[in-house]
């Protein structure tokens, strides 16, 4: 549960979400990305209040303006990659093959053109996640929610996801909000916020922010 949080973030910016398990981060994400209404107070983004909208209203926002990395990927075995990228564009008014090339085009950011016909078993976790990324991508959104908490992959990997976030962020100009229990992981944000208990604490903004990698 929240209490009493009052968060302003710039648009265009990187922030990293911090904080012990049961501190309200995902509660914060669900709001920011309106899967979830407050009991009170309100939300706006973009200059659009969340808080009056309804349930058809907020789906339709959501569609055309935030891109969800979930903590477990969520990608469908018995599809390709391709395929789940293509997912959030079944509802749209696009024709197959405009959604088959946007697809294209999201996976061909996060480096996966290759893998375009693999499903999720014949690929890595770290090629996974990046599946997932370009699914957040293919409708172009002006927000980016990602739950980097587990699942993430290690290493080599993991940097190059990291990397690929913070190039959406400073060449595409998406708001970037990651949820993280990565000290390492937050050092490519521009701003670190931390909850505890429901309430904001500590907002941090880094001089200078760890850059992606060329």
């Amino acid at each position: 549960m929240l209490d009493g949080l009052d968060l302003e973030m710039e648009e265009g910016g990187y922030f990293a979400l911090m904080g012990p398990s049961g501190s309200g981060k995902t509660t914060l994400l669900n709001l920011i990305g309106g899967l979830d209404h407050p009991d009170e107070g309100e939300i706006v983004i973009g200059g659009e209040s969340l808080t009056d909208m309804s349930g058809a209203e907020l789906a339709h926002w959501r569609s055309a303006n935030v891109g969800f990395v979930f903590q477990g990927f969520n990608l469908i075995p018995v599809l390709t990659a391709i395929e789940n990228v293509e997912l959030p564009l079944l509802l749209t008014k696009l024709s197959r093959r405009e959604r088959r090339e946007h697809a294209e085009h999201a996976l061909k950011l996060v480096g996966l053109a290759d893998r375009a016909r693999h499903r999720p078993s014949q690929l890595s976790g770290g090629q996974e996640q990046r599946v997932a990324i370009a699914r957040a991508l293919v409708s172009d959104p002006t927000l980016v929610l990602a739950d980097e908490r587990s699942r993430s992959p290690v290493g080599s990997s993991a940097d190059q996801v990291l990397d690929l976030l913070a190039k959406l962020n400073t060449e595409l100009k998406k708001t970037i909000l990651m949820v993280t229990h990565d000290p390492h992981a937050a050092e490519r944000a521009a701003t670190v916020v931390h909850l505890d208990k429901g309430q904001l604490g500590a907002v941090h903004r880094q001089a200078e922010p760890q850059a992606a990698r060329a």
